[in-house]
């Protein structure tokens, strides 16, 4: 374990190097090396690992690190069979970490827990599906269900599963997005019209000013590097916007590009850094516009070319001349206050944005994992729109998703909360009532599972016990149902922290050849930006036990529903094209579905607000005014507790990719061999009468009553504003509070909890 500087550049021959050690580690054999070049290709699948979309699935290889990580994870020679589990309790497993449980391998049979034994034995796939339906069958109300997705799930495997789940009766669909981008599918709607963003790879070609809110590309989506280079290149300038200042939007050395490579360069990436507080994002981006809008009035009045957009904000909007008094109602020690963004570099931030023609505004997690996240995502939009930056080429929205079909499954249909239009088109299409009433979220899923509301949870992937919030309420939750399922490819603890009845059914990886009744398969999924493309494994499954998710999906819902609605499983499981077809009966946008999606590239859904259309009550685009809030659980603890109360956010290593841990290194960061530590100011490690090293625990502080706790921690001095620390997850999910969500979104606040460090009591 240490803790050292990296001076290199993001990717470059450090990247190189952990490819090759996590080849090695993972065992791949020689004949799926292959599919580390057939990633985003023509004729190759989709990576499982991020949603940063790919130039129509262009020719040339495109290296990602955290990509080939994902690829050597699902085309590992190692295996875990069922020799494997009759040598290992649960109990026993429980006590290893989350790397060494990812460190099994594949899964290879579906297995069953066996409570007298205390371990999984093997089950036939028949028996598996026949317990799934009984259990199903036996509850007093569907609503006592329900059914998790991971955003690795492809369009036709979520459309499959929200048909069959709503064929049973209920909209329980807690998803991915409820712990990430909900803020952006809740906020933008009531903006722009529709929750997702309006540019494209091509408008990266033509903008020539960047804004990256709350994002770390070099991890969290290694190949916008590479867009990012080429905008940094012709002169764009890009300003990182994130309480970290993370590498890889500081330089990078493209493996594409063996000039860099040979000669140890770089590219510069950003111009300016502005390092806001945890949640200090919607005062930043309110100044922005309240700057804004100070200069057009002085320009006003000396007879100045004015600096707003008048006759976009006259053709194309409503509600200016509100979201205009709030602003000028606003004062700017509170929002200096609340930003910690000194007002001079409030003031540089404003005048880079209006000296752009033509300015992308992207965003992740730093942005929607707080409190007011909607009004933030709502006040970046009336920033955009206050300059006509929507809707033009080279400028825009974008939202960049994680997982690489969580928007598509939105699209698909994976929501708790469907439009009366959609379930209209369904009932039309499918001809059976669908349940009309809101479903759980995640948040909402985890509370009554606690209530006893909640008996049955199905997982189509993902590692729910991990990912989410207040993680021993969370354990408890699923602890307490009368059965849990999980469809998953490798082992994780959610399939250790299990129902009365739990099973484990093993899938095939996007990798993986996937053939019915003779023929390939080829499965689609939606990118950040909005393509459709389509995606055909190439390697041979890890075991002739796995079967492909829309077939465990399509056998689950024979077993549950019978003959009920008529509907073709049968015909769905042979012949993906057949899902597609009826995919486009029910969505107008993925018409000729199966024939748009064969050629190279795929195609571009259509979203209304990049074209100027307005699906809005009023049909304009809407400003919408926000005031800050002065009466939140942080102010209300700093009050309390003094400078001593710090903020935390989670956040990924370097050497992960959501809850699947690759390794133990944050090389980036400089932290090496060990993943327990707290990254904060050293002025902060100064007024807690600490240094750099010490151990500490930490204790979130909240209203409820109930003491949580996470130990062990390594500070670590860090460039992080004052009075804000951060650590990794899943080891601080236990301090997030299951009722500390977004306002209008429910997301949990993982970016934004208020929390106390003290010295760490010995084990």
């Amino acid at each position: 374990m240490a803790i050292k500087p990296y001076h290199h550049p993001a990717a470059g021959w450090g990247a190189l190097k952990y490819v090759a050690i996590n080849l090695l580690k993972e065992r791949v054999s020689g004949v799926n090396y292959k599919s580390l070049f057939a990633q985003n290709q023509p004729d190759g699948f989709d990576c499982p690992g991020c949603a940063w979309p790919d130039r129509e699935h262009a020719s040339t290889f495109e290296f990602c690190e955290n990509g080939v990580k994902a690829v050597a994870a699902e085309s590992t020679s190692k295996r875990v069979t069922p020799a494997f589990f009759a040598a290992h309790t649960v109990a026993q497993l429980l006590e290893q970490s989350d790397y060494e449980l990812e460190q099994h391998g594949r899964l290879t049979h579906p297995m069953v827990y066996d409570a007298a034994t205390d371990k999984y034995q093997p089950i036939a796939w028949h028996d598996a599906f026949q317990c799934i339906a009984d259990e199903l069958n036996v509850l007093d109300d569907p609503d006592q269900a329900a059914f998790y997705t991971s955003g690795r799930a492809s369009n036709e495997a979520a459309f499959l599963y929200q048909l069959f789940v709503r064929a049973y009766g209920t909209n329980n669909f807690p998803d991915c997005s409820n712990m990430c981008h909900e803020a952006t599918s809740r906020g933008l709607p009531g903006t722009v019209g529709i929750g997702k963003g309006t540019v494209t790879l091509d408008d990266f070609e033509h903008a020539d000013t960047l804004l990256i809110f709350g994002q770390n590309p070099a991890t969290n989506h290694p190949r916008m590097l590479g867009e990012l280079r080429e905008c940094a290149r012709r002169g764009a300038t890009i300003v990182s916007i994130n309480p970290l200042r993370e590498r890889g939007l500081e330089r990078f050395t493209s493996p594409q590009h063996p000039l860099e490579m040979l000669t140890m360069s770089s590219t510069p990436i950003s111009s300016m850094f502005v390092q806001p507080r945890l949640g200090g994002d919607f005062a930043l981006i309110k100044a922005m516009a309240k700057r804004l809008l100070e200069l057009d009035d002085q320009a006003v009045l000396i007879g100045a070319p004015r600096l707003l957009d008048l006759d976009f904000i006259t053709a194309h909007t409503t509600g200016f001349q509100a979201f205009a008094r709030d602003l000028r109602a606003e004062r700017w020690p509170l929002l200096l206050e609340e930003s910690g963004v000194p007002r001079a570099q409030i003031e540089q931030l404003t005048d880079i944005y209006i000296r752009g023609e033509r300015v992308i505004a992207t965003w992740g997690m730093g942005l929607t994992q707080h409190k007011h996240s909607v009004p933030t995502v709502q006040m970046l939009s009336n920033l955009m729109m206050m300059r006509g930056q929507i809707g033009k080429r080279g400028a825009g929205l974008c939202p960049v998703r994680g997982h690489s079909n969580v928007q598509g499954d939105r699209t698909m249909g994976i929501e708790e909360q469907p439009t009366a239009a959609f379930l209209d088109r369904m009932e039309q299409v499918f001809g059976f009532a669908q349940p009309r009433h809101h479903g759980h979220d995640v948040v909402a899923t985890i509370a009554a599972m606690m209530e006893g509301k909640v008996k049955v949870f199905i997982g189509l992937g993902g590692n729910f016990a991990m990912a989410t919030p207040d993680t021993p309420l969370t354990f408890k939750a699923l602890q307490s149902c009368e059965l849990t399922v999980h469809i998953a490819t490798k082992l994780n603890r959610s399939h250790l922290i299990h129902g009365r009845k739990a099973l484990i059914l093993p899938t095939l990886g996007r990798t993986e050849i996937d053939t019915q009744n003779g023929v390939p398969q080829g499965v689609t999924v939606e990118d950040s930006m909005s393509m459709v493309h389509i995606s055909y494994g190439l390697n041979k499954p890890a075991s002739p036990e796995l079967l492909s998710e829309i077939a465990i999906v399509s056998y689950m819902a024979e077993a549950t529903l019978g003959t009920r609605h008529k509907l073709a499983w049968n015909a769905y499981r042979d012949d993906y094209a057949c899902i597609r077809d009826d995919i486009e009966k029910v969505f107008d946008d993925f018409y000729d579905y199966n024939a748009r999606v064969a050629k190279p590239g795929g195609f571009h859904l259509k979203v209304a607000s990049r074209e100027r259309e307005w699906m809005t009550s009023s049909g304009k685009a809407q400003f919408v005014p926000h005031q800050i809030d002065l009466d939140t659980p942080i102010r209300r603890a700093r009050a309390k507790h003094g400078e001593r109360l710090l903020v935390m956010m989670t956040t990924r290593s370097h050497d992960q990719y959501n809850t699947t841990i690759y390794a133990l290194d944050d090389r980036y960061r400089g932290v090496f061999g060990m993943r327990r530590v707290i990254f904060i100011h050293q002025e902060d490690i100064d007024m807690l009468g600490m240094k750099a090293g010490d151990w500490v625990d930490v204790q979130s502080v909240w209203e409820d009553g109930v003491e949580r706790r996470a130990n062990g921690f390594m500070l670590v001095a860090y460039d992080i504003p004052r009075g804000c620390i951060g650590a990794y997850y899943p080891e601080t999910n236990p301090l997030v509070p299951l009722a500390s969500v977004a306002d209008g979104a429910g997301t949990p606040t993982s970016k934004s909890i208020p929390v106390l460090l003290m010295p760490a009591v010995p084990s």
